[in-house]
C-alpha cells in the first residue's frame, strides 16, 4: 500500500468523525430526566428503553448515576451550585465590593477608639 492511499483513508475517517460528531443528537436536561426516570419507573426493559430512545446502555447507565449522584447531594443539604450567570458574578463582586467597605470602616473605627479612646469611658454613649 502506498503511502497516498494511507492518508486518504486518514482524511476520509476524519470527515466521517467530523459528519458524526456535527449531526450528534443532544438531549437537554429535561429528555435525560425523562429518560432516567422512565428507566426508573421499570414499565420497559432499559434495554428496550434505550432502543426506544436510540440511545445506548451505557449513556442510559452515566446519566442514572449522574441522576442519583445529585438527587443524594441535595438531599444531603449541598446546595452550592457552579453559577456561571451573570448575574450572580455581578451579585459576587458586589458582595465583595461591600466587604471591602465594611473591612475598611472597621479599620477607620478601630483607629479612632485608639486614638481617641473609647466612647463609652468619655460619657457619649
Amino acid at each position: 500500500m502506498n503511502t497516498k492511499s494511507l492518508s486518504g483513508k486518514r482524511s476520509a475517517e476524519h470527515v466521517v468523525k467530523d459528519i458524526r460528531r456535527a449531526t450528534r443528537r443532544r438531549f437537554s436536561t429535561e429528555d435525560k430526566t425523562r429518560i432516567v426516570v422512565d428507566g426508573l419507573r421499570g414499565e420497559d426493559s432499559i434495554a428496550e428503553l434505550c432502543r426506544k430512545e436510540g440511545i445506548a446502555q451505557d449513556l442510559y447507565y452515566t446519566w442514572s448515576k449522574e441522576f442519583m449522584e445529585a438527587g443524594k447531594r441535595r438531599l444531603a443539604g449541598d446546595t452550592a451550585r457552579a453559577a456561571t450567570t451573570g448575574d450572580v458574578q455581578d451579585l459576587r463582586r458586589e458582595t465583595s465590593a461591600l466587604k471591602e467597605v465594611v473591612a475598611d470602616l472597621t479599620l477607620e473605627n478601630r483607629l479612632l477608639k485608639k486614638t481617641y479612646g473609647s466612647p463609652r469611658l468619655q460619657g457619649i454613649f
